[in-house]
Order: structure tokens, then C-alpha cells, then sequence
């Protein structure tokens, strides 16, 4: 057995409460496992300190409320059903029990070639996450720096890696489908969609470039972060403040709709409405483009744009959908150790100071 694997195994036996190392039983699901006494409020915000090695908990009226180590440069966050949260940072992927605010376990990646565990924007190691909705997977988009990444497949049961694929550069977005069939990963530095299917073993990439891809690795118009569409599964990806690139992942047809916020857009949510919520973190060329902003677009295409006050990364929905938060991380230079909570209905916006350098964030 090798040290990664007997790593893995002892984080398997310290999750398997009531199983002896020679039970023959697998480990049962969340469901089935004793709950803990809940010490972390419905509604509580969790974010990833990008800067740091933290994620945050935090109080959406009073702010931070406390902060768990969970390793170096944490990206993308994903929450289950049974409140433990999937963090992807540059060492692997750790395993966070929101409700005890411990971590339990932290899955090593099977990628080669990340280089030592470090922070800033190109850094080694996962971005994007996303959990099936049956909550038996978890997949996370691995970078590697200078080359392309790697789609890694986790069981939530065993803690192990079960299946990898290629992905594009840079994995900034995971997502899967509503059946849980299909995964989507979105890679920046390679305009394109990966998607991926039969447990890794089929591939299909779909270029996503409105502007074209001159430019290559200079280019700012890519694509960040993908939103699933409810209503028809379809991929939506933002581009600008211009244009919403709608993708049929099954054809890989896509169309353009056009946007209003004229601004250099990054994190996006979607209501169960259809709501497209699309964070804009500040212009390109200030003698022509908009602010930060965050628009919010709905089914029929109409959309309000809310000015922000400095650069954002992602955005959460409360349970509500009548409040947003966004972080202020943002991957480039700029960012600030805070959120903005945004009233939906009014469009008023205050600031917490949280955590350093917040950039993924869920809803517990």
C-alpha cells in the first residue's frame, strides 16, 4: 500500500464511527452516520480564504464567526446534504464537517506535475468543484500549472480518487448535470467547455470564444464559470457584460444572447427560477467600460445591473433568493477581505470583513 493510499485509509476508518478496521462492511452513508450537535446556524455563510489556508464561517448580519484550516490556497467549495463541505485547495481536497467545524479528512490528488503547494492565481492544485446530486461524487478541476488539467472523481464514501480525465487549461468552473450524468468543466486558458461522461472515459471539447481566441494566454476574453440552466440543462457563460453564450452540451451548438453591464465578468449562480445572477468585477479599459457590478438577469433575458464598490470573485443565493452575497477575493489583483450582501429587491448593498482574500462561497 502506498503512503498516499494508507493516508487516504486511515481518514476512511476515522470516518467510519461504529466499524472495526476488519469489517467487511463498506462505510455507510452521510445519512446513515450519527449527526453531531449542530453548533453552525441554517443560513451561515462559508467562504474560501484564497490567501490563506482557512475557510470562514460566517454570520450574514454580524460577520465572521470563526475559521477552520483546511489547507494551502483554497479555491472552490462545494456543500452536501449532510453539511460537510468539499474544499479544493492546492494540496488536495479537504473534508470539512461544517456542523462540528473540524476537518475530517483531506483527499491527496492522483495529478502529477503541481509543483509545490502555493498560492496566486496560476498555483497548482484544484479550482473548480462540484458534487453529484446524489451526493456519491465529487469532482474537481485540477490545474497544472503550464499545461492542461485533469478532471479528478472522488467517492464521498471511500475518500478515494476513482476516475480521472483531461480537461482544458486552467479548470476555474465545475458542474454537472441535472441527472448527474454529464460533468462540465470550464477552462480559461483554453476556451472551452469540457464534458466529460461514462466515468471519465469519454470526452468532448466545446469551444467557447464570442471574441475568438486570438491572443492565447494574453487574453482577457475567456470564459470563467458556467451556470446550468434548470429548465433545459443548457450551459450559460458570460462574457464582458456583452454577451451570454448559451451551449447545448449535447450538439455543442451554442448562441449568443446579448448582456448590458459592459463590464469584465467572472462568478455566476442561478436561481431555481432560472435567475442569472453574473458578478462583474470592474472594467477592462476604464475609458470605456462599466464598474463592478452584479447583474441580474432574468428568464426572459431582462436584467438589472447593481453597482459594486471594488473588484468580486463568486456568488451565493440565500435560501430566501431575496439576498446575494459576493466576495471580494477576486483571482487577480485588487481583491479585498470582505463580502457585499446584496438586497435583490432593492438593490441596497452593505460590506462584511471576512476571512483574507474570500473567493468561493456556499449557503450552509
Amino acid at each position: 500500500m502506498t503512503v498516499r493510499r494508507a493516508a487516504v485509509a486511515v481518514a476512511v476508518l476515522a470516518l467510519a464511527t461504529g466499524c472495526s478496521a476488519g469489517d467487511p462492511e463498506p462505510a455507510p452513508p452521510p445519512s446513515a452516520r450519527p449527526s453531531a450537535p449542530t453548533v453552525t446556524p441554517h443560513g451561515t455563510l462559508l467562504v474560501t480564504d484564497f490567501g490563506g489556508d482557512t475557510v470562514t464561517f460566517v454570520d450574514p448580519d454580524a460577520g465572521a464567526t470563526g475559521s477552520v484550516r483546511v489547507g494551502t490556497a483554497p479555491y472552490g467549495l462545494a456543500v452536501g446534504a449532510d453539511g460537510r463541505a468539499w474544499v479544493a485547495t492546492a494540496e488536495g481536497v479537504a473534508v470539512v464537517d461544517t456542523a462540528t467545524r473540524e476537518r475530517i479528512a483531506v483527499v491527496p490528488y492522483r495529478t502529477g506535475g503541481l509543483g509545490p503547494a502555493a498560492h496566486g492565481e496560476y498555483r497548482g492544485g484544484g479550482m473548480g468543484i462540484a458534487l453529484a446530486p446524489d451526493g456519491r461524487r465529487v469532482h474537481v478541476g485540477v490545474n497544472v500549472p503550464g499545461g492542461p488539467g485533469t478532471l479528478e472523481t472522488i467517492d464521498t464514501w471511500t475518500l478515494e480518487v476513482t476516475a480521472t480525465a483531461d480537461t482544458g487549461r486552467r479548470p476555474f468552473d465545475v458542474d454537472v448535470s441535472r441527472d448527474g450524468s454529464e460533468v462540465y468543466v470550464t477552462s480559461h486558458d483554453s476556451f472551452d467547455v469540457t464534458v466529460v461522461t461514462d466515468g471519465g472515459r469519454t470526452t468532448r471539447r466545446i469551444e467557447v470564444a464570442p471574441y475568438g481566441t486570438e491572443g492565447g494566454l494574453g487574453s482577457w476574453l475567456k470564459p470563467h464559470y458556467t451556470a446550468v440552466r434548470p429548465s433545459d440543462g443548457r450551459l450559460l457563460l458570460p462574457f464582458e457584460g456583452e454577451r451570454l453564450v448559451v451551449v447545448d452540451p449535447v450538439s455543442g451548438r451554442s448562441s449568443v444572447e446579448p448582456m448590458t453591464a459592459n463590464t469584465h465578468q467572472h462568478g455566476v449562480a442561478v436561481t431555481a427560477d432560472g435567475t442569472l445572477l453574473v458578478v462583474g468585477t470592474g472594467p477592462i479599459d476604464p475609458a470605456s467600460d462599466a464598474g463592478p457590478s452584479l447583474t441580474v438577469r432574468a428568464p426572459d433575458g431582462a436584467e438589472r445591473v447593481i453597482p459594486l464598490d471594488g473588484p468580486h470573485e463568486s456568488v451565493a443565493v440565500g435560501a430566501d433568493g431575496r439576498t446575494a452575497y459576493v466576495s471580494g477575493g477576486f483571482t487577480r489583483d485588487g481583491y479585498w477581505d470582505g463580502l457585499t450582501v446584496v438586497d435583490l429587491e432593492s438593490g441596497r448593498t452593505r460590506k462584511l470583513p471576512v476571512g483574507e482574500r474570500p473567493l468561493g462561497i456556499a449557503v450552509l
